[in-house]
């Protein structure tokens, strides 16, 4: 099992996005006898279905060749023309089949790991033409099993090819005897035959190919617990960097809430651990939490409406409440505009009252806070 440096194991599935990084590079599971098997497959196709017309058409050209006028044999281009356009005709008979063994070629590919194209592929990679690495390549489980496919071929084929060459060796001979145009038709047949028997024969080799060739390939993607954590880390973000982003933000947004402190009309406390400024105007649905806090950031609240002039009204269970299910910008519950109101009330009176009649003036002490939105500690 391969190992990286820290000593952990490749033991994890490869990420899809290893994968398609693998892709991208070029890097996707192949199978040689897979195309072999698909190219044979064609050309016998091809055999079957255009052997008949290439044969004749071959014949007829053949044919023409032997007829040479006698006007030919004494032009300056006559030799290039008897030459040159028996040549395009015979690329032209054969195009057809050659089209068909064509497209087996891209067919295989996309049989197995899909089509891919990719430009650093072609990139010339000095690291391949470092002796020591050519070596260590030579000498791993990957040679070793190509090693063992490639004599488990050559014995297959060797002994399909002396089985082949018993059973035809006195149809070959016989070709010799034969006229022309049944010799040919003779010799088509014949590699009809030869050629399915390897289709048959490298199929088997196939199917043992593809498997190792996609589980290979799998194997040489597994990724390590560190290697999956630092792509994780790439994806979504280093967690120490997001957690100093989210830290300035909330700085800044505590330096733009303290600054809205002064146009609170009053600040609701626990007394100590909890701050909750609240705003009213005329035409609003409900009062606006302008600005909240715990501990140090209450201070902070509370401190910044003294120096405001902002009244400041303790009451615990409000408090709490109000800074539990409120944010900063938001209307206040409705389950608290009730408790609210009768603060905000008696704020407004002692603002206007006289110094005489403020000190005659009772807070409201019965404010309601629905046991839904109370501190079980309040309960």
């Amino acid at each position: 099992m391969a190992e990286q440096d820290t000593g952990q194991e490749r033991t994890h599935d490869a990420t899809p996005k290893r994968i398609s990084d693998a892709r991208a590079k070029g890097d996707v599971p192949r199978s040689k006898e897979l195309n072999t098997v698909l190219m044979l497959l064609a050309s016998m196709v091809g055999f079957a279905v255009l052997g008949g017309t290439g044969v004749s058409a071959y014949k007829q050209l053949a044919q023409n060749q032997w007829r040479i006028e006698r006007e030919n044999i004494f032009s300056d281009y006559g030799l290039l023309n008897g030459l040159l356009v028996p040549l395009i005709e015979a690329l032209w008979i054969s195009a057809p089949f050659l089209l068909l063994m064509f497209l087996a070629v891209f067919i295989g590919p996309l049989c197995m790991g899909g089509w891919v194209f990719s430009i650093s592929s072609l990139k010339v990679d000095m690291t391949k033409l470092n002796p020591l690495a050519g070596l260590k390549r030579m000498a791993g489980i990957q040679s070793l099993a190509e090693l063992l496919k490639a004599l488990m071929k050559v014995i297959l084929l060797g002994t399909v090819s002396v089985f082949l060459f018993a059973i035809y060796v006195d149809d070959f001979l016989l070709l010799a005897t034969m006229p022309v145009t049944k010799a040919i038709n003779s010799m088509f047949g014949l590699m009809f035959g030869i050629i399915f028997s390897l289709i048959i024969t490298l199929g088997l080799v196939a199917l043992v190919d593809v498997p190792y060739q996609q589980w290979s390939y799998a194997k040489k993607l597994r990724m390590t617990f560190q290697e999956i954590r630092q792509e994780n880390k790439e994806q979504q973000g280093n967690p120490e960097v997001k957690a100093k982003l989210r830290q300035m933000q909330q700085s800044q947004a505590n330096r733009k809430m303290l600054v809205d402190v002064p146009t609170a009309d009053v600040i609701i406390v626990n007394p100590t651990h909890f701050s909750v400024a609240l705003k009213y105007d005329d035409d609003a649905i409900a009062p606006i939490v302008v600005a909240k806090g715990v501990d140090h950031m209450a201070l902070r609240i509370r401190e910044i409406a003294k120096d405001s002039d902002v009244a400041i009204f303790s009451a615990p269970p409000l408090a709490r409440a109000l800074y539990r299910h409120s944010e900063v910008g938001d209307n206040i519950p409705g389950d608290l505009y009730l408790a609210v109101a009768q603060v905000l009330a008696y704020v407004l009176q002692i603002k206007k009252a006289s110094f005489a009649d403020q000190r005659r003036m009772v807070p409201p002490t019965d404010l309601l806070v629905p046991k839904s939105l109370q501190d079980p500690k309040d309960t």
